[in-house]
């Protein structure tokens, strides 16, 4: 379960994914198949969650890592260099950057 606090130590990677409405479920099948098969398991990896927008041009990904060094190992394996290609074909352009929480509302 995602955890989003001020006083949890996560780190939080955001992605933003953009595409051709044609190619959007592809990408979304790869990137669900890389969370379920692969990254899921890796050490330190808390939560994810995929969003679609409506034009189906734009996926937004957040996930969330115990240490960065753990997210940071896991990009580095050969399975994950091999998937992020394919994940890549589709693509226009990708963007991961990582976050620390500074404010939360409720």
């Amino acid at each position: 379960m995602s955890r989003i606090s001020k006083s949890t130590d996560v780190q939080t990677v955001l992605t933003t994914f953009e595409m051709t409405p044609g190619t959007c479920q592809d990408l979304l099948d790869a990137l669900t198949a890389a969370y379920a098969e692969f990254i899921s398991k890796q050490p330190g990896f808390i939560a994810a969650g995929l969003h679609v927008n409506d034009a189906q041009t734009r996926i937004a990904n957040y996930s969330q890592w115990e240490r960065r060094q753990d997210f940071q190992a896991m990009l580095r394996t050969d399975e994950m260099r091999a998937r992020n290609r394919k994940i890549s074909e589709p693509c226009t352009r990708f963007e991961p950057v990582m976050y620390g929480v500074v404010e939360t509302f409720d």
